[in-house]
């Protein structure tokens, strides 16, 4: 009687009058739908079965994609299924998967996740409360900084039974803490507890996920098999999802022998992010598709970032004369075709986007504007020379960027040095914000979030690892971000992103560089995909071979 008093007790604490009925969605902002049979950007009547084989650049060392030390391999995340699935018709909802149903009060102070006692891992043993402990306090302590930073703000935890338990919040949390939680992917306590968690390995991982590692050959090419007895196949998150029997990575060198590959028939499908590269390499083919699909999520805010940890850019005034003499006009007209547009707001292609001015058309209004701020600054022009800057670069298709500003600089009197790195040098760099300028950019969803705080906020600039690439510090800017994070309606969202997205680019924190809108695609014809895009645009995992 004592005991089935006590678990009485325990079953009352975690779901409390106060609690919203047990839900199988949730959404950031307003309510969400409930009852689905399918996503609206899947088809379920698709042809299973055959390879889908995808042209990865560089190498891998590792099939660990929690470790910040090495080179994950691609498609990892095929692997392991979170709690909740993300799903990509709306800003941000969160679906059952692992968590069949979640009790989440109105002031989101902790949330319970009710486990599908369906759920398995791939050796067939069940996915319990213990693994999901076991996932947070490993993620909590040796993940990546972002989510260490939301998950320190859950106060305790309660195993209510085998298949129920709940967070309770601390001090911090905001109305994003519970949505991050549920992307939360489950581990296997009893595969890693003995195992190092961080570490580099070419193991294959326990998981739990639609596929499982079928063979490795180490840094040149993966290859993931569909479960066939996926727990999860009926989900109506999954339905028309995963249709191909194996997804393979293959890996080449560099993007022009990638691209190669792929018109050689030996990849399916290839993503070009390079405009210019689009116009030039994919036109006056008979064989492969190439298609434009529009899009409505955020492009990167891609840009060249300055480091304000460091003298001169701790001035605003260099800031700003750097980015006046940058010309955008030339770079799209010779190398993207007049095709791309310019970044002019964190949220570029967004609906929190104000169009930032950032001179005038007249190109050498803009030069002598940028000197006068630089004499200002005092960075006078002596001897030809103002002052060295060095930009660091990752992607050799960013260095034609770099010369023509290099040369716009140059009539300025600044001598920018142009270095490309490796992935693990550019890596290590970016880490430690050991740099003056870095070709790098920020990524941003349509429910922009706790992320802020890790890409502008004071406390994520003293951190190495944070994405604070810039180092800004402004008290201003950490109140908005904090505002932001409390928004109860989109409507509320959108005008405080805005607010935000203005005060950051006011801090000429980058050279703004390029978006384009649309997804630029070319596959071969036994590549099919739903008409039906998402609200973010492309989703591969409903793609299938039309040819079995």
């Amino acid at each position: 009687m004592i005991k089935a008093l006590a678990l009485l007790s325990l079953l009352f604490n975690a779901f409390p009058a106060n609690a919203i009925e047990p839900v199988k969605a949730i959404a950031m902002h307003g309510e969400a739908e409930q009852d689905i049979s399918i996503l609206p950007y899947a088809i379920s009547d698709v042809t299973k079965g055959g390879t889908l084989t995808q042209c990865a650049v560089g190498t891998f060392d590792t099939l660990n994609d929690n470790t910040m030390r090495g080179k994950p391999a691609d498609g990892l995340f095929l692997l392991n299924d979170p709690l909740m699935r993300r799903v990509w018709s709306e800003p941000f909802t969160m679906r059952g998967l692992i968590a069949q149903e979640v009790f989440l009060p109105q002031d989101r102070s902790f949330i319970t996740f009710k486990l599908n006692p369906n759920a398995i891992f791939h050796d067939g043993s069940p996915i319990l409360s213990t693994d999901v402990e076991f996932s947070f306090k490993t993620l909590k302590e040796k993940g990546k900084p972002n989510t260490r930073n939301v998950y320190k703000l859950v106060d305790n935890i309660e195993i209510i039974d085998d298949y129920t338990i709940r967070f309770n919040f601390g001090d911090g949390f905001d109305r994003e803490t519970a949505m991050i939680l549920s992307m939360m992917p489950v581990y296997s306590k009893s595969y890693w507890q003995d195992r190092e968690f961080d570490a580099t390995t070419l193991d294959i991982p326990l998981g739990n996920g639609p596929y499982r590692v079928q063979a490795v050959d180490p840094g040149k090419k993966i290859t993931f098999e569909k479960v066939t007895d996926y727990w999860a196949d009926s989900n109506p998150v999954n339905k028309g999802h995963y249709n191909f029997d194996r997804m393979v990575f293959e890996y080449y060198r560099d993007e022009q022998v990638a691209l190669e590959a792929f018109k050689s028939g030996e990849c399916d499908v290839r993503r070009e992010f390079n405009p210019a590269k689009w116009q030039v390499n994919y036109q006056n083919n008979a064989d492969y598709i190439t298609e434009e699909l529009p899009h409505s999520r955020p492009e990167p805010a891609r840009g060249f970032i300055m480091n304000t940890r460091r003298a001169p850019l701790n001035d605003i005034r260099v800031r700003q004369a750097l980015t006046l003499a940058f010309d955008f006009d030339w770079m799209n007209q010779s190398l993207f075709h007049g095709k791309a547009k310019q970044v002019n707001s964190t949220f570029p292609n967004a609906p929190f986007a104000i169009p930032f001015s950032y001179g005038t058309d007249n190109k050498r209004e803009n030069l002598k504007q940028a000197a006068e701020l630089l004499t200002q600054a005092g960075w006078p022009l002596e001897n030809g020379l103002r002052f060295e800057l060095t930009i660091l670069l990752n992607n050799p298709a960013d260095e034609k960027i770099a010369l023509a500003y290099a040369r716009d600089l140059n009539r300025l009197g600044i001598k920018l040095n142009i270095r490309t790195l490796d992935t693990a040098q550019f890596t290590g760099a970016l880490n430690e914000y050991d740099y003056d300028m870095i070709s790098w950019r920020w990524i941003n969803s349509l429910s922009p979030g706790t992320e802020q705080a890790v890409y502008w906020g004071c406390a994520a600039a003293a951190t190495q690892g944070s994405r604070n690439y810039s180092g800004v510090c402004s008290p201003q800017i950490d109140q908005t971000i904090a505002t932001l994070t409390t928004a109860k309606t989109y409507e509320d969202l959108t005008k405080t992103a805005q607010k935000l997205d203005r005060m950051i680019m006011e801090q000429f924190l980058f050279v703004p560089l390029y978006y384009t809108g649309v997804d630029y695609v070319a596959r071969w014809p036994q590549v099919q995909r739903p008409e039906t895009q998402s609200l973010y645009g492309m989703v591969l995992e409903t793609w299938w071979n039309s040819a079995e």
